[in-house]
């Protein structure tokens, strides 16, 4: 495996990681009060141009780890937009 390929990889991997504490407990807690709306509406659109992006350029690591990333920050979007209507 190529070493751009490696830290590409691992790349997706870490950043996806660092979504999981956040997600799990958003999901166990239903908390979402100190989340900021616009922080996660920016970051879960940043997160789907970064799959279109990877898709275009056929780069898998970024493609699968922004899916992960976009179902885990779309999760805990979703329970903000619930309680910002509440």
């Amino acid at each position: 495996m190529e070493l751009n390929s490696i830290l590409g990889n691992f790349a997706a991997f870490l950043t996806t990681v660092s979504f999981l504490p956040q997600a799990i407990k958003t999901i166990k807690s239903k908390n979402t009060k100190q989340l900021s709306l616009p922080m996660y509406l920016m970051f879960v659109s940043g997160v789907f141009l970064w799959i279109c992006y990877g898709i275009m350029n056929n780069q898998m690591p970024i493609i699968i780890g922004n899916i992960i990333t976009f179902i885990l920050a779309g999760i805990i979007l979703a329970y903000k937009l619930k309680d910002v209507k509440s």
